[in-house]
This record gives C-alpha cells, structure tokens and sequence, in this order.
C-alpha cells in the first residue's frame, strides 16, 4: 500500500526552494546625528536667499562575520548664509547586509550597491532633520557611488 502513496519525481530537476539572495540587507540604522545652528534664532533673519551648501560624502564597510558587513554612509553638511555659518549637519547612516556574491565582487558590492540603496534612506533623514531644525528643505541630488569608488581606487 505504501507503494501506491509514492509519486514519481524521475522527471524533475531538482529545485534549490530557498536559494540565498544576493544582497540582504538586514537593518538599517542612524549611528550618529547632528545638526548645529550656532548663530540660531539671529541667523533666521539672514535668510533671504538659498544657503551656499558644501556636501562630503564618504563609504565605509566593516566586516562582522560570515558574509556579514557593515556598510556606513556619512554625509557632512555645511551651510553658510551671507558668509555666516547657518548650520552643521553630520549623519552617519548604517547598514547590516549579507551577501552571498563571489568574493572579487563583494568590495564594489559593499562600495557601490549598498549605499546606491540606502542612500534615499540617509537623505530622507538629512531632509527631515533640517526642516525639524527650521531650516529650508534641502535635497540632496543623486550621488554617483560607481564615480567615487572608482577615484578611491585610483588615489590608493
């Protein structure tokens, strides 16, 4: 009778039902936040005109364990008004990822990919900040993580 319950499976592959995705990321997080306005609540008054923004940009990674990264995205901004500080904005956002590529592509990975992806996270936060701070909404524009890791390269 068992004989009759089995079913014939000679004619299929077999099947990977869980296969590990490529890139995982696992949580996301702000490590580190800070907005100054050193010259607030006079420095309101100066604001007449869009603020001259610098913007640094930097990509870091740690590695935890067993295909486990860290990937850091830190964003300095300064602001400056009528050549007076306006503002000082440092975020440092985070990422636990796993991935499972081939190892000579796991630092572009790491470099490229993930901040590429988490990177509307990171601004969204830089934007929400300076307009809780009251501040004008600043976007940043997209940034070209292929361009940066690239020149990183090149300078080492």
């Amino acid at each position: 009778m068992s004989e009759e319950n089995k079913t014939s499976n000679d004619n299929e592959q077999p099947t990977n039902q869980n296969p590990q995705p490529a890139i995982m990321i696992n949580t996301q997080y702000i490590k580190d936040l800070s907005l100054e306005i050193p010259h607030a609540p006079e420095i309101f008054k100066e604001i007449t005109s869009a603020p001259e923004v610098q913007i640094n940009v930097e990509v870091g990674y740690q590695t935890l364990e067993n295909n486990f990264y860290n990937v850091e995205l830190k964003i300095n901004m300064n602001g400056d008004v009528n050549h007076q500080k306006l503002f000082i904005l440092e975020l440092t956002y985070a990422a636990v990822v796993a991935l499972n590529v081939p190892s000579e592509h796991t630092e572009p990975v790491l470099m490229i990919e993930i901040p590429r992806l988490i990177f509307p996270f990171a601004r969204n936060v830089v934007t929400n900040c300076l307009v809780e701070g009251g501040l004008p909404p600043f976007m940043i524009n997209p940034i070209d993580f292929v361009t940066m890791y690239n020149n990183r390269k090149n300078q080492h």
